[in-house]
């Protein structure tokens, strides 16, 4: 089943883009899904159990790498956004 995922990140950090930037250069390196970018969320679509398992991984290597962070997520199962 195709999900698509709207990702919004907010970083606890005064200089919150490098690790929004480091984040969606992540989700772009997995094949399968599609990924595309705007200035409040980045839309993200696949095969459903490929993408839960890239953001249960990229979800943690945030946190590994930069420390605190807020996800806000809206989940559409079945639904082509791109």
């Amino acid at each position: 089943m195709i999900l698509t995922a709207e990702i919004s990140l907010y970083p606890n950090h005064e200089n919150f883009i490098p690790p929004i930037d480091r984040f969606i250069e992540r989700l772009n390196s997995y094949e399968g899904l599609q990924v595309q970018t705007f200035p409040t969320a980045t839309i993200v679509m696949g095969e459903h159990d490929l993408l839960m398992d890239m953001l249960k991984v990229e979800m943690k290597a945030q946190r590994e790498e930069h420390g605190m962070g807020i996800f806000v997520c809206k989940f559409i199962p079945g639904y082509e956004a791109l």
